[in-house]
Formats: C-alpha cells, sequence, structure tokens
C-alpha cells in the first residue's frame, strides 16, 4: 500500500514545485512593471532635464563650430589682405554696398527680397534635418497628473505582486 499513495504524494509535490514556479515568475514580473514604473513617476522629470541639456550642449557645439568656420574664413581674409593691399578697393563696393570706382565693374543687383528667399531655402534645408532631441512617452509621462498615476499603479502593481504572488502559506500539520 506504500507504493501506492507514493505515486499520488509525489505527484502532488511536482505540482506544487510548478506551483512555485509560476508564482514565483509572475511575482518578479509583477514586481519588476511597478518598481518601474515608480522609479519612471520619480525620474521623469530628471530625464525631462538631460534630455534638455543635451539639446543645449548640441546647440552650443553648433554655434562654436561657426565660431571657428568664421574665425578660419577671416583669418584667410587677413592673409589675402597681407597679399595683396588692393583688396580692400575690390571688395569694399560689395562689403559697404557702395558703388564701385571703375565704371567697367560688374556688380549683379540683387534686391532684399531676393536675399530673404535664399536666407529662407537655406534654414529650411537645416530645419529638416533636425531630429527629434526627446522621446514623445518622457514628455506625456512628465505631465503631473500623469506622473502621479504612473506612481500608484506602480504601487498598486506592487501590492499584488506582495499580496497574490509572494510566499505560498504553508499548511502545518495538526498535532
Amino acid at each position: 500500500m506504500e507504493l501506492e499513495c507514493s505515486a499520488p504524494v509525489n505527484f502532488l509535490i511536482w505540482i506544487m514545485q510548478k506551483q512555485n514556479i509560476l508564482r514565483i515568475f509572475l511575482f518578479v514580473i509583477f514586481f519588476s512593471i511597478g518598481a518601474a514604473t515608480i522609479s519612471l513617476s520619480i525620474l521623469s522629470n530628471d530625464l525631462l532635464g538631460y534630455y534638455q541639456n543635451k539639446k543645449l550642449l548640441k546647440e552650443a557645439n553648433i554655434t562654436l563650430d561657426r565660431l571657428i568656420s568664421l574665425n578660419a574664413d577671416y583669418d584667410v581674409l587677413l592673409q589675402q589682405l597681407e597679399r595683396d593691399p588692393n583688396l580692400v578697393e575690390r571688395i569694399a563696393p560689395a562689403i559697404l554696398g557702395t558703388e564701385p570706382a571703375d565704371p567697367n565693374t560688374v556688380r549683379p543687383k540683387i534686391t532684399s527680397e531676393q536675399l530673404n528667399a535664399v536666407r529662407k531655402a537655406l534654414t529650411d534645408d537645416s530645419s529638416q534635418q533636425e531630429e527629434k532631441d526627446m522621446p514623445d512617452w518622457l514628455s506625456r509621462s512628465s505631465e503631473p497628473k500623469r506622473r502621479i498615476t504612473l506612481f500608484v499603479v506602480g504601487a498598486f502593481l506592487i501590492l499584488i505582486a506582495l499580496i497574490f504572488f509572494g510566499p505560498a502559506k504553508k499548511i502545518g500539520k495538526e498535532k
């Protein structure tokens, strides 16, 4: 008879082990999602500041690159002025907008509307190449109502994990 009773007991132990593995798996899933949600609700303002600082740093680097380029251009212009002193007389009408001293000089007539159209075309190309600096989910989750909601939902998931998937109560043998 002992052999017959041992098989159902072993089967019950095997089922209990499978249930414990499932309980552990569900506990880890619920607790992890709840902890991540609470962490996101707490750290969303810090992440928002990080992306804003990253954007400011990118803009500062672009400005620095422009200044370096302008400095290099001015160095080349100064070198050309040192080599050819008559260069000032040739470029002064273009820079200052005065009439050229030489009547045979060809000077294109450009209106301010044409310059504005060119400037607009150049700036439109750069705005299309601009990429998104901050993810959309971060801007949405940093709103105060949504932060509170995320915190409550995360706490609720952690409570579910602790209450329903926590350690199983062992039924003791009655004496």
